[in-house]
Formats: structure tokens, sequence, C-alpha cells
């Protein structure tokens, strides 16, 4: 059955009933439009579900209005969503980004509806989920119904992510610019860990990051190494930056050698344009992107991530602040063992020494009371601080202690050695 030809985004979305469970397209591809008209729609309907990974642009789904009538579960809490999560008005779920896709393919999460953004369709009638496959490929392939929003301005990208127009039970067309984040190398603390990392890569290395300035620190710091590739969750700037220069040819990956591989991609019009029809650029079901037996097969696998608190035996924790949410498990802990697995592999997570303004430690003692463990002390590999760098790998609890203070911030030193004692029993 075609397609119904909506004349607005409202109208597209008024196929949606109360009870349903919706899943919206994430990251630079979140549908704001049809979100935006849900925002409308749902204050007619009651007990809506709403899932989720980051999204960008979608405030208005948490009006205070919509309690009741739409509730967010969200595999990953981001800007529009985190002031719901810490105050109990919207659903965590603790996961790994790379199972999401099995738990709606399982059937163990049903969707009802999908709501996503994606190219015009193709001379064959299909359309790109462009710039963000993620989850969404697999939660357009349970759902019951889709509602497209057909944007000129959204990428035909290669890889997974084609779906025929005539399976969408609505679409609204409009031209609409896509979220832009600006690539930059970040303050000066910010910088200093982007050198200490840098060092820590070594020419030939197939590289994953995620997005920020410690992420865009670390790229700018690499201008002079060689024969770098990339099998990332992220496409950013910073990456297309090494890949005009040179730097990354992906010439020593064995899974798709010669191929940039990535699950969505954030950033600038000029990355948007490049990955455009680009056949060097595969976008995967982030399934395949973040499976350990499809990363390890990459020799030199370096895995970059970050952290809000490491504790002193190495335990360290990326989703929450204390009980608070702030952000998910992600794909984190996905490539961490990813890499460790692949030959040659390393594993990097990269954290200011401090927070709140100088004020906290982010090298603890012990973790925060409630502080999620997303990577644990057996998985860690580096920490990297403004300080330098820890190596963790095969050391004992003393030796680990040992190694963060030295990392940590001078002026926390002697108490984090007074701990180490008092609450490890540890004789540094």
């Amino acid at each position: 059955m075609p397609a119904i030809i909506c004349h607005s985004a409202l109208e597209a979305v008024a196929l949606i009933q109360s009870g349903e469970t919706l899943w919206t397209h994430s990251m630079g591809a979140t549908p704001r439009i049809l979100l935006d008209a849900l925002a409308q729609h749902a204050l007619t309907k009651d007990n809506l579900t709403l899932l989720q990974l980051h999204t960008e642009g979608a405030e208005s789904l948490s009006h205070p209005s919509l309690q009741g009538h739409l509730r967010h579960r969200c595999f990953f809490g981001g800007l529009p969503t985190r002031a719901l999560l810490q105050s109990g008005d919207a659903d965590y779920v603790p996961i790994f980004l790379s199972e999401v896709p099995k738990l709606f393919r399982s059937g163990e999460q049903k969707i009802d509806t999908a709501i996503i953004q994606v190219s015009p369709p193709d001379k064959h009638g299909m359309c790109s989920l462009g710039i963000s496959v993620e989850a969404t490929l697999a939660a357009c392939q349970v759902a019951g119904k889709i509602i497209a929003h057909i944007n000129p301005q959204m990428p035909r990208t290669h890889g997974d992510g084609f779906i025929h127009i005539d399976r969408f039970a609505a679409v609204y067309e409009e031209s609409a610019a896509l979220p832009i984040h600006s690539f930059g190398t970040g303050d000066a603390v910010s910088l200093a860990i982007g050198k200490n990392v840098a060092q820590l890569v070594r020419d030939g290395d197939c590289l994953q990051m995620g997005i920020g300035a410690i992420p865009d620190a670390v790229l700018s710091c690499l201008t002079d190494h060689k024969d770098l590739g990339v099998h990332t969750e992220l496409f950013s700037d910073g990456i297309l930056q090494l890949v005009e220069k040179g730097v990354i040819n992906n010439s020593k990956k064995r899974f798709y050698p010669g191929k940039l591989v990535t699950g969505f991609a954030l950033g600038s019009q000029k990355l948007y344009d490049y990955v455009d029809d680009n056949p060097a650029v595969i976008f995967m079901d982030i399934e395949q992107v973040n499976d350990t037996a499809i990363i390890r097969k990459n020799p030199n696998v370096m895995a970059i991530n970050s952290a809000l608190q490491v504790d002193l035996s190495g335990q360290v924790c990326a989703d929450s602040i204390g009980t608070k949410i702030y952000s998910g498990v992600g794909g984190q802990m996905d490539f961490i063992r990813g890499a460790g697995l692949s030959e040659g592999g390393r594993s990097v997570i990269a954290l200011p020494s401090t927070a709140a303004g100088g004020t906290i430690s982010r090298i603890a003692s012990v973790l925060s009371p409630g502080a999620g463990v997303v990577t644990t002390r057996a998985h860690v590999h580096y920490i990297v601080t403004e300080y330098g760098a820890a190596n963790l790998r095969g050391c004992s609890l003393r030796e680990r202690a040992q190694a963060l203070i030295a990392i940590a911030h001078p002026n926390f030193r002697e108490q984090l050695s007074r701990d180490a004692f008092d609450v490890w029993g540890l004789n540094l």
C-alpha cells in the first residue's frame, strides 16, 4: 500500500494512537519537524512511549504539559532528556549500544511506529537513512508502521541504511538544515589531553572516537601519523580533516579495507556533503559496527572514549554523576572489549583531572554512591588526563593507585594517597 502523502508534519503523525510505543531516529538525523508535530499531537493522546538514543533539537517533547501523554524511554540521555531523567520523569535503560538492535529484532522491545528522516527516493524508490543508521534500521525492520520526513538536504549514504518508500505509512516532505556541530580543539586542558593520547596512537592504528572537545583535540594532534584507519560509531569533522590530509586512508584494515566504517555522522555541512553518495564511507547497522567479533578483525584497534569519574582501582563511570543519569552506556564497552581482543589493540579513557571548576577530582578514591560502572577494572587499559597516561593493564590494585594518583590533579594527590591506605588498605 503506497504511503499517504501528507501536507503537514501534524497530518503525518496523526496516524499515532494512544498507547503506542514509538522509536525516533536519533543523532544528526533526529526528525525534529515530525517530533515538534508529535509534541502537539501527543496532547490529544495518552500513554505514548518514545524510545530513543541521543536526540538533537527535540526539546519540544520535554515540555511539562506532555506528562501523562508521552514518556521518554532512553537508551542514552542527552540535553533534551537529561532533566527528565534526573527528576524521574523519564526512564533510562542501561544497555550496550550493540544490543539495542538485538532488543528490537528479538521482539523483546516492541515498536509500533518508527519516526524517521530520510533522503528523497532514488530511481529505484530507495530512500536513505542518511547520516544516522545506528539502531534505526532495526527499528524500521520491526515497526508496525513508519512515518518519514523526506528531506532533500539529507545525504544519500552508502551501506545498510536503505528503505524502500513503499515501507512508509506516511511521508511529509520539507527541506530543512541538519544539525551542525563545529569542530574545535577546545581549551588548554583538552589540548593537553589530546597530546597525551596522540602519543599512544601508532601509525597504522584503526581508530574509534567519540564527539566533543577531547576527541577533537586528539584528532588535531594526529596530523603527523600515517596509514590510520577508522571503524567507529561516529564520523566527525576531526576525522574528515585527517582523511583530507591523507593521514587516514584505511589501508591497514582487514574489515572493509580502504573504506571508512561508521554508524552515524555529526558535524559540519562540509562533512555531510562529503558523505553524500560517497562509496568510500560505509554507514552500517550499529549491531555490526559495535560487534566485538567484527571490531577485533582489524589489527591495532585504538578505542578512545571519555568518562565522568574513575576510581583508584580503575573502575570507570561514564553514564551518571552519582545516581543522576547524565548520558548512557553507549558503545564504550563494545569498543574497549573489541580493542582488547584485536591483535595489537589498545583502549584509552580520556578525561580532565577535575570537575566543577577544579573543586572535584575526577580520579576518586571510590566512585560516588550510585555511579554506574560502564567499563570494569578488568577491561580498562589506559587512563589519560592532562597530566599524563596511566597504563593499568595487568597492574595490581596498588600499582593502579600509584599510576592514577600520578596523573591526578596535584591538589588532590596527597588526599588520594591517604585514601589509598585508609579506604583500600594499600601501602603505596
